[in-house]
């Protein structure tokens, strides 16, 4: 076909690479807004060691520690985030837990042989009981948290049925086990056990998140005793998107002027994104 000068031709394409040009673009677009936003939490969570630091009115040489130790945490978890994990990295030991949606494996990574607790969740059922609030609430204490009083996660991945969280394994095993085996505790253990726990809830709140399920099953214990919060499935961090009819309007509730089925592939595009940046 003849072009003149100044003049274009548009060829015209299917509806599926419409779709295909589209989720290309989106993933793009997706991948470097999460770039930014690494960036921001990064440096919003440089501000809050700052703004601590002067409070606890450190000398400068406490200072320059804790800012080096911040910045090994900085990159070990870049460098977690880097790695690209999947089941087949892990031996299955054995069933430590069973819940409602899932799982609790005790598992081996082949190439260290370090020992990890993994959380494996069943997709289909979180979304059927509309536990996506939930599950993200989740991951982001379990992301925030530093270790010292919250069980500590290690990697997360997913594949088309399972979400898995590889955590840390806590050998002391839970408090409801240690109650059934000694029935009562002394006055000096029980003053112990009370002041970690209360500790450990003034610890998440500082971070701006509610447990909401604080009983003797979710309080773990270390090698050494100390007690560590675990199962954040109820947990909120009274963000949008730590909220259930959040995910459900998003599903459930298309805009009544138009169905998403009925969109073409721009208004597809459009709506997705207008919904992604609300998470």
């Amino acid at each position: 076909m003849a072009m003149t000068a100044g003049t274009t031709t548009s060829f015209p394409m299917s509806n599926h690479t419409r779709e295909r040009v589209t989720v290309a673009k989106l993933t793009l677009e997706n991948f470097y807004s999460n770039l930014i936003i690494q960036h921001e939490e990064r440096e919003t969570r440089q501000k809050k060691l700052e703004v601590a630091m002067e409070e606890e009115g450190l000398a400068d040489e406490e200072k320059k520690l804790r800012r080096s130790q911040h910045a090994r945490k900085e990159t070990e978890f870049l460098r977690l985030k880097r790695t690209r994990l999947g089941l087949d990295d892990f031996e299955s030991l054995k069933v430590i837990g069973r819940g409602a949606f899932g799982e609790v494996r005790l598992v081996q990574k082949k190439d260290t042989g370090h020992i990890y607790a993994m959380k494996i969740l069943r997709k289909a059922d979180m979304l059927e009981k509309e536990q996506v609030a939930h599950i993200r609430a989740e991951r982001d204490i379990l992301v925030e948290a530093d270790g010292a009083w919250v069980v500590k996660m290690f990697y997360s991945f997913q594949d088309k049925r399972n979400l898995y969280l590889i955590m840390e394994f806590l050998p002391g095993g839970d408090m409801m086990t240690l109650l059934m085996k000694k029935d009562t505790l002394s006055e000096e253990e029980t003053q112990f056990y009370i002041s970690e726990t209360v500790l450990a809830i003034d610890a998440i709140h500082q971070l701006g998140f509610i447990h909401r399920d604080i009983k003797p099953d979710n309080l773990l214990l270390d090698a050494k005793g100390h007690v560590k919060l675990s199962d954040f499935g109820l947990c909120t961090g009274l963000k949008k998107a730590h909220r259930t009819e959040f995910y459900r309007n998003l599903t459930h509730n298309p805009p009544s002027d138009f169905s998403f089925q009925n969109m073409n592939s721009k208004r597809k595009a459009e709506t997705w994104k207008k919904n992604r940046r609300q998470l």
